[in-house]
């Protein structure tokens, strides 16, 4: 299917119309124009309003691994101690990315159908002393929800110099305070919550973070360095896709203009029903307590005698597509991605409705 009619996969995320017409302008060079640094200065006052912060952001053309490897090669040196706090895919592989660039590094890990717990993390901070702890907000394989306000105030406390946080599936889908939670580095994707298309890869870069990237001063095409003063100097250190810029300006201003609160009330709502109508239907929730559960993503497990094959199949003959998941979690469980535009009630129901549809297909 090229357009889903019942759009629930967790990302990349249906794109509304306001958005997508963004790409239909026939921009200029945003090396050039005066335009395209007032809309990047907009774009980066809206994403502060969004994560709550006032730091600086690297706004970089690429999806959102892009600023992950960014954030890292920015910071880490070889031999610098990075300490991964792990329940799912995205948590150990930040580690992995991590150890591919020399760090040493130690993971505390947590069963994927849990989300971490803080006092077992701060226990490791304070024995490990790592100078980065690396997180995963929402591990979306699982459909889990981790608490990075704990453990970035377990981080600062052992005086952790940077706190790392892969926010991709959770900024204006789940409540996030970057500068409240002491992140120093946030990476959030466009495809998730925010409803663009996958294009661009964003970080919030505290003060602390900028100082450890210009002692590093890394000068590869992913580096962070020279955002910094991309408004201040009029100047991309690369061609920047206006279109995209111009797109996610758009795609945050529907969030602003219905109001960060409203939007992550909406969130709240479509995943209580999601969850609700599944245990209505027998189904069982992956994480195996539902506080654990996201409010952008809702992880099922498979039904016995279902192979998730012909469940996918029986979906897709309905006009709905959710996600299945990966590694060990691969045939076992499917997601359900109520996030951004997708986090509707009316297009939750008619999911579920769809889905009770496809259990009783004999």
């Amino acid at each position: 299917m090229l357009t889903y009619e019942i759009p629930l996969v967790p990302g990349p995320t249906s794109v509304p119309q306001p958005v997508r017409e963004a790409y239909f302008c026939d921009f200029g060079s945003g090396d050039l124009e005066e335009e395209c640094f007032r809309l990047y200065a907009a774009l980066e006052a809206k994403l502060q309003q969004i994560l709550k912060t006032q730091n600086k952001f690297a706004v970089m053309t690429g999806e959102g691994m892009l600023g992950l490897w960014a954030a890292l090669k920015s910071c880490l040196r070889p031999g610098d101690r990075v300490l991964a706090v792990a329940t799912g895919p995205f948590g150990h592989g930040i580690g992995e990315m991590a150890k591919g660039l020399g760090a040493r590094v130690k993971v505390v890990g947590f069963s994927e159908d849990e989300a971490a717990d803080p006092e077992a993390a701060s226990r490791v901070i304070a024995s490990y002393r790592p100078r980065m702890v690396t997180a995963v907000h929402c591990e979306t394989p699982a459909g889990t929800l981790n608490p990075v306000a704990e453990i970035g105030a377990a981080a600062k406390r052992y005086g952790v110099e940077l706190f790392y946080v892969d926010a991709v599936a959770s900024a204006a889908g789940a409540p996030l305070d970057v500068d409240g939670w002491g992140i120093d580095l946030a990476l959030v994707g466009t495809q998730k919550c925010l409803s663009a298309l996958p294009d661009l890869a964003i970080v919030a870069v505290s003060a602390a973070a900028w100082a450890a990237i210009d002692s590093l001063n890394y000068a590869g095409y992913d580096a962070l360095r020279p955002w910094r003063r991309v408004v201040d100097e009029k100047y991309f250190p690369y061609t920047p896709s206006w279109h995209a810029l111009a797109a996610l300006d758009r795609a945050c201003g529907l969030v602003l203009n219905e109001g960060l609160e409203s939007v992550l009330r909406r969130h709240d709502e479509a995943a209580r029903l999601c969850r609700q109508r599944a245990r209505e239907l027998g189904l069982r929730l992956f994480p195996r307590d539902e506080r654990f559960c996201s409010p952008t993503v809702t992880a099922l497990r498979v039904p016995e005698g279902l192979p998730w094959p012909e469940l996918d199949r029986r979906l897709r003959a309905r006009g709905m597509v959710v996600g299945g998941s990966w590694e060990k979690l691969a045939g076992k469980v499917f997601r359900i991605g109520h996030m951004g535009h997708q986090a509707r009630m009316d297009l939750v129901t008619r999911g579920m409705d769809a889905l009770a549809e496809a259990l009783k297909e004999g």
